[in-house]
């Protein structure tokens, strides 16, 4: 096992004990046994995941000096809170059936609602309790940050991060909505998109906050260091994801094949497609594109199309050209020989995962 592999192993199972505990603790404060649904559901959705953002956070923490400290694994685990908001909101907006192997969460409401019968639009119960479940988890993040037990001062000079990138996932949220409004995005459009609701707040952020609660401070190289080594992970991370919704398993992505492709989704590799594509092809792209009822054989075509016009060898040789950038950002920051290390092969796991 590697070096990162061993370390995302104790990432992960640090922050599963400390979601568990906080999840825990908010049983008592709810009152209404009714809505005893609400917690469960944040609890299985929470159950699940990479972890890859406590993950940068915890080498940002270590690469300058941070030990392994209880508390630190209670504020890294505060991003897993912010990720599954909005994962939730994200499947209300694009109308998604599955996300983690599981029914996306206002599915799961709306077969809460068929099941006991109730009155009103099942469809609709869903959609208000996914977004009430999602705000939920938006406020928590917040409180298990505040709670985690790290020294006031080291908290109060990462909280300018902690909100900066809650806002800036928020507003590249719109940015994406406003994408498939659009419906005629370019490359340059949709990486724009992919860097404020994903590339940021997945690599960037997290390792800055790590980086800043170690040294209480915001000194130049850390800012450097995150925006070229950060913000290229987390680029290619999001090409990545936008192969792996067109191709990806659904036994290992948890969510049905081309799931992107009926969401209508105006991601880098579509932008690349439409680009490179002839008139037949583009036509056909945009026929299809966005068509919830797409079945295999569309989605196959849809596949060929983007083989054909090299728009996917295009992506893949554009994933490696972020990660060459990012590799060679860490050559001379400074930060522990360990950390340095590991936040490689974490780059190198986080844009060729298969899920």
């Amino acid at each position: 096992m590697t070096t990162s592999a061993a370390t995302l192993d104790i990432v992960r199972l640090e922050v599963d004990r400390a979601l568990r505990e906080f999840v825990d603790r908010q049983r008592p404060q709810v009152s209404a046994p009714e809505a005893a649904p609400l917690i469960s559901a944040a609890e299985d959705f929470l159950s699940t995941g990479k972890r890859l953002r406590p993950a940068f956070c915890y080498w940002g923490w270590r690469g300058a000096g941070g030990g392994n400290d209880p508390a630190f694994f209670n504020a890294a685990a505060s991003l897993e809170l912010l990720q599954a908001s909005a994962l939730v909101h994200d499947d209300v907006m694009d109308a998604s059936d599955m996300r983690r192997g599981m029914p996306a969460a206002h599915r799961r409401f709306q077969s809460l609602h068929e099941d006991a019968g109730w009155h009103g639009s099942a469809e609709q119960f869903g959609l208000g309790a996914a977004i009430l479940l999602g705000n939920l988890m938006l406020i928590w993040s917040g409180e298990m940050w505040r709670s985690s037990g790290l020294p006031p001062a080291a908290l109060a000079a990462a909280q300018d991060v902690h909100d900066h990138m809650r806002t800036e996932l928020m507003c590249g949220q719109y940015l994406d909505l406003l994408e498939q409004a659009h419906g005629e995005g370019t490359f340059d459009s949709a990486l724009r998109v992919a860097l404020f609701k994903s590339g940021k707040y997945s690599v960037e952020q997290p390792l800055r906050l790590g980086l800043v609660l170690a040294t209480r401070g915001r000194e130049p190289w850390i800012d450097r260091l995150c925006e070229e080594y950060g913000q290229c992970v987390g680029i290619a991370f999001q090409l990545r994801d936008d192969i792996l919704g067109v191709f990806g398993d659904p036994l290992e992505t948890g969510k049905p094949a081309g799931d992107d492709l009926r969401e209508g989704k105006r991601t880098m590799l579509i932008a690349r497609t439409l680009a490179a594509a002839s008139p037949a092809q583009a036509a056909q792209v945009r026929a299809t594109l966005g068509d919830p009822a797409l079945d295999a054989s569309g989605v196959d075509r849809l596949r060929q199309i983007i083989q054909e016009t090299g728009a996917l060898a295009a992506c893949e040789h554009l994933i490696q050209e972020y990660l060459d950038d990012a590799l060679r950002s860490l050559e001379h920051a400074p930060i522990t020989s360990e950390a340095r290390t590991a936040l490689a092969e974490l780059a190198v796991a986080a844009t060729s995962r298969r899920t």
